[in-house]
């Protein structure tokens, strides 16, 4: 299961309209619009309202975010999530550069590369929505005691078939896409529960130590699997991530559910696709950030593609040099993560330097001309992508209605990993044919160029405008978002 973790002062009890927790979005610079009245809703922050804030009676949740990198940690259901995850990421890990450098060896194409990928994401792409209203409707809980089961057999199916020697590529392709048909449920409910274990209060922490959790996992698991592949086939990684789904099966039966935040669940109606979209539609707080994350998700997130291009044709590598690459990125990710761990706001202005960032690293390091400068610039992508991915994440949660939490979620990761399908197979050709730096570049272009776009239509939404200052002094910044007013104040 893909994981995504107190102040001293004593919790107040829970009351269904007490204000909202610290780690909410934070206009700053780039204010969020709340509501569909954008200009008018731009100077207030985002908070986490309603009904999530009703625990059960006597619940306590603390008004202000607890502080602490590892706050979430204090919650004992959280602990038993995070700890099942852990191992259950390691063999995600493992089976990832396990699958992709099987389909490498059985094809030699990037191509297949990009196709498998697509096929475990296209699923997303397709019923994305159906997995949000299914989040919302049942116990969460028990969906994912569910989806963990189907990964484990899944994972145990392809092992099954690597070691005995039968495997062939439309095997990979098949149970890349059933994973993908039991993730369409799996993320927007992984999602969503983290509110349950928490509380709003620790959302945004909770989203970063998640990511921290999976990223931790990233350092140890493509170094073994590349280590396992070398020595005895990628047959021993799939069975070690078959395997790996019992952690956290034990952790989600382990689980106290008196100790669950309550979060209603939606009753069986018609129109609740409609009903979610309509409420996103409406909120520039949360479609912006979502277009952003289906540009940068779709075009620049595809590391499989590029890294074991960059491995095997760029610097004429193995696998053990793949999964160093990813080892790297994942160090920087985990720094990033827990950075994020740390703030006690999310800005939408973070959110759209991160991903500006991130794309200028992924363009720098595509002209990178020797192996030890890419394998360097693996850290600080990592960081710039995880700080986009957590700002991202934890920005559109707060920001959403707890009832409306799992058909949003679903939305969000429907335009992050959906989109693959369609971007993987297109990087992936044109690493094929024009080389592995140019389809890197192309991804990297596109990251920074829907960056600027969305930063500039947010700045509009939130009555802000772009002030270049060629002017020399402390004072003086080059580049800065002031209000709109200061034009006719000047005049």
């Amino acid at each position: 299961m893909s994981s995504a973790a107190a102040s001293d002062a004593a919790p107040e009890p829970n009351t269904p309209d007490q204000a909202g927790p610290a780690g909410t979005a934070d206009p700053a610079d780039l204010p969020t619009p709340a509501g569909a009245d954008a200009a008018a809703g731009a100077a207030g922050p985002v908070e986490a309202s309603g009904p999530d804030r009703t625990g059960r009676p006597g619940h306590p949740v603390a008004a202000a975010g607890r502080g602490g990198t590892f706050s979430s940690l204090r919650n004992r259901n959280y602990r038993l999530f995070a700890g099942g995850a852990l191992v259950s990421n390691t063999g995600t890990w493992m089976s990832r550069i396990a699958q992709d450098w099987l389909v490498l060896s059985l094809t030699g194409s990037s191509f297949a590369v990009g196709i498998t990928t697509a096929l475990q994401f296209l699923p997303m792409l397709l019923f994305g929505l159906y997995g949000g209203v299914i989040a919302d409707r049942y116990s969460k809980r028990r969906i994912l005691l569910l989806t963990q089961v189907a990964m484990g057999l899944l994972g145990l199916a392809l092992a099954a078939l690597t070691l005995s020697g039968a495997v062939q590529v439309w095997h990979v392709y098949a149970i890349a896409f059933g994973l993908g048909m039991v993730t369409v449920i799996d993320n927007p409910t992984r999602q969503a529960f983290v509110v349950e274990m928490v509380g709003p209060a620790d959302v945004r922490n909770a989203v970063s130590l998640n990511s921290a959790n999976f990223q931790s996992a990233r350092l140890v698991g493509p170094a073994v699997a590349g280590a396992l592949i070398t020595a005895v086939g990628s047959g021993w990684a799939f069975l070690f991530n078959g395997l790996s789904f019992l952690a956290p099966l034990a952790g989600l039966l382990l689980m106290r559910r008196s100790e669950l935040y309550q979060v209603p669940t939606a009753p069986r109606g018609k129109g609740q696709l409609r009903e979610g979209l309509r409420y996103v539609a409406g909120r520039p707080e949360l479609i912006w950030p979502i277009v952003l994350v289906g540009f940068i998700g779709t075009f620049a997130y595809n590391f499989p593609i590029w890294l074991t291009a960059f491995a095997d044709h760029v610097f004429h590598g193995d696998a053990g040099m793949y999964g160093l690459f990813n080892s790297v990125l994942a160090v920087g990710s985990v720094v990033g993560a827990l950075l994020a761990a740390r703030r006690g706001s999310t800005r939408l202005r973070l959110l759209v330097g991160a991903a500006l960032g991130f794309g200028l690293l992924e363009v720098v390091a595509a002209l990178a001309p020797t192996y030890w400068i890419f394998l360097v610039l693996m850290l600080p992508i990592g960081v710039f992508g995880l700080t986009f991915n957590t700002t991202a994440n934890a920005s559109v949660q707060l920001a959403t209605d707890p009832a409306m939490r799992g058909r949003v979620m679903s939305l969000f990761m429907m335009v992050f990993v959906g989109g693959t399908p369609l971007g993987g197979p297109l990087v992936g050709w044109i690493t094929d044919v024009f080389g592995a730096r140019t389809g890197f570049l192309a991804g990297g272009l596109v990251a920074a160029a829907s960056a600027v776009c969305v930063g500039l239509v947010l700045a509009r939404l939130g009555g802000l405008r772009l002030k270049i200052d060629l002017h020399r002094g402390k004072d003086h910044k080059l580049i800065e978002f002031v209000p709109r007013e200061s034009e006719s104040v000047a005049a």
